[in-house]
């Protein structure tokens, strides 16, 4: 039950407190939940951009639909996904998987060849979509790691996706924005759904079953 209630805990954070900063022992804790969340293939086709600079935070501010709290949180973290799959991408995945379980590289080329032949047959949009879809599994990992913490969060995805890949240099590694994850402690006087009831679809109305 220790998850549920972690989960019934968070919400969407619309206010914090700047002078209070998560530890770097806790967001350690965050970003690496991110990092061993499963993906499609265990390509783990994104990164995490850990964002605390002010300078840099202020120049991220203006394409952002909610300013106040990318200013005043601890951290922002930005998820970004790999704008193609390439096979020289797909063979350093696997080769580190090998390397680590002491196994000759080429070991699983029979399935990274299938990969390649898959993602050949795609454009860019779809690589994108694809590995975009992979980074919110990432997130949602991220959100109740940060929940167990008792760590105020706030996913967004209302920002300026290409001033935000601008800023950070995102193109020249391969990369672009998906989300962002707004982690810190809420300001109490000002974030104003901290004092409403949790609502979500009712159960019945949730699930579909087929017994």
């Amino acid at each position: 039950m220790a998850l549920l209630e972690d989960l019934q805990w968070r919400h969407a954070t619309k206010a914090y407190d700047p002078s209070k900063k998560v530890s770097d022992a806790d967001l350690h804790k965050i970003i690496e939940a991110a990092r061993l969340a499963p993906t499609s293939s265990g390509l783990q086709p994104f990164k995490v951009i850990v964002v605390k600079n002010a300078a840099i935070r202020e120049q991220l501010i203006p394409g952002a639909l909610n300013p106040e709290v990318m200013r005043d949180c601890s951290h922002v973290l930005v998820f970004a996904a790999w704008d193609t799959y390439t096979e020289e991408r797909i063979d350093k995945v696997y080769d580190l998987t090998t390397d680590e379980r002491g196994l000759p590289r080429g070991r699983f080329s029979s399935y990274t060849d299938k990969l390649k032949q898959i993602f050949a047959a795609q454009n860019e949009e779809q690589h994108f979509g694809h590995s975009a879809r992979q980074s919110y599994i990432a997130l949602g990992m991220a959100l109740a790691q940060a929940a167990e913490l008792r760590i105020d969060s706030t996913p967004a995805e209302g920002f300026n996706n290409k001033l935000v890949d601008e800023v950070l240099g995102l193109k020249e590694q391969g990369l672009k924005s998906v989300c962002l994850l707004y982690v810190g402690y809420a300001d109490q006087q000002n974030d104003w759904l901290a004092t409403m009831k949790k609502v979500r679809i009712p159960l019945t109305d949730f699930v579909i079953n087929f017994d």
